[in-house]
This record gives C-alpha cells, sequence and structure tokens, in this order.
C-alpha cells in the first residue's frame, strides 16, 4: 500500500514539474481579473465641485457626472422650481475650465430663467435680455473659486480662458463685488462688459 501511495505521489509531482504552469497560471490570471476589476469599480478622478449659490446644493463634477439631466435639474429656476433641458456644450465647458484648475468650486449663480423670473429681473434693472439665452437654456452664470483661494479668479480671467478654450458663443463678464461671474452662453459670439 505504501508504494502504491508513493507511486501516486510520484506520477502528480512528475506532472506538475513537467507543466509548471499548472498551479500558478491560475494565480496570475485570477489576479489580473482582480486588479481589472479595481479599475473598473474605481470612480473617475473628481475635477470640482458645482456648488448652487441659491440652495447651497453641491455636485461633484468629473467625466462622468453630473449627468445632463442632473445639470438640468441643480440649474432650475429659483422661484419657480421650473426646469428646462441645457445644452449640453456649457456641460462641457465647466468640465473642460474644472480641468484648468483643478479641485475648485464652481459656483453656480444662474441658470435657466422662467419668463416670470426674467421679466421680475428686468423690471428690478438687473442686465437682462429680454429674450435671454437663460430662459432657453442655453447660459451659465458662474465663478471658479480655486482650491484653498477665499475669492472666484477674476471673470476677465475667465473669459480669456473660455475664449482660449475655443468657445465661439457669447461671453459677458460681471467684475463687480456685487456682481463676480462669468457668463457664457452657446448663442453668436459676442462679449459684453456688466459693470
Amino acid at each position: 500500500m505504501q508504494r502504491a501511495t508513493a507511486a501516486i505521489f510520484a506520477a502528480v509531482a512528475a506532472a506538475l514539474v513537467a507543466s509548471p504552469s499548472g498551479v500558478d497560471a491560475r494565480v496570475e490570471r485570477g489576479a489580473g481579473l482582480a486588479s481589472k476589476k479595481a479599475e473598473r469599480a474605481a470612480p473617475p478622478p473628481l475635477l470640482a465641485t458645482l456648488v448652487q449659490t441659491h440652495t447651497d446644493e453641491r455636485v461633484p463634477l468629473d467625466e462622468a457626472t453630473p449627468t445632463g439631466d442632473r445639470f438640468s435639474a441643480l440649474l432650475a429656476d429659483r422661484v419657480t422650481g421650473e426646469r428646462h433641458a441645457f445644452d449640453p456644450r456649457l456641460l462641457d465647458l465647466l468640465r473642460a475650465l474644472a480641468r484648468k484648475y483643478p479641485a475648485a468650486r464652481i459656483e453656480l449663480v444662474s441658470g435657466y430663467r422662467s419668463a416670470k423670473l426674467n421679466e421680475t429681473m428686468r423690471k428690478k434693472g438687473h442686465h437682462v435680455a429680454s429674450h435671454s439665452q437663460h430662459s432657453l437654456g442655453h447660459a451659465c452664470d458662474f465663478r471658479i473659486v480655486p482650491a484653498g483661494a477665499d475669492k472666484g479668479v477674476d471673470p476677465r480671467i475667465l473669459e480669456r480662458d473660455i475664449r482660449d478654450l475655443g468657445w465661439d458663443g457669447g461671453v459677458g463678464v460681471y467684475p463687480l463685488s456685487g456682481d463676480w461671474f462669468v457668463h457664457a452662453d452657446v448663442g453668436k459670439h459676442r462679449h459684453w462688459d456688466g459693470n
């Protein structure tokens, strides 16, 4: 019996020596699958944080989030709560600017404006067009506060950054202490200074 057992062990050992990939190959393949799963599970790196200035709602900005629908919800009319789908180029613009200002806070000052809010703002003397790009979901007012800074980037500098990215729509700058933001829209190429 001992001879039979010894013969079996010898045969198994010989098979392993003849085919060394037996056990090790499984471990290597398993390790490779585990690392691929870890890569898939890792979220995309955070580019910035979007902050709705009227509600202080915060949404991470990366290459995949927020979705267009979530972005539109974040920029809903602040008075009526009405929503409008936003042109995806605006979200792409914010992502491109976030790459220039990593880990910044992008404060969303104004997004969609219902006809009611737009007219109310016009009557109160705000610099608001009667047929505003905001009312079409084509415009966003925002400022960028770099990581560790107390104040946002000068809107005139942001305008240059936006144009350097090839933006061909409208850009308005509001460099006053009470109105410290930049406006970007997907309309015609134009510029204005809102002070």
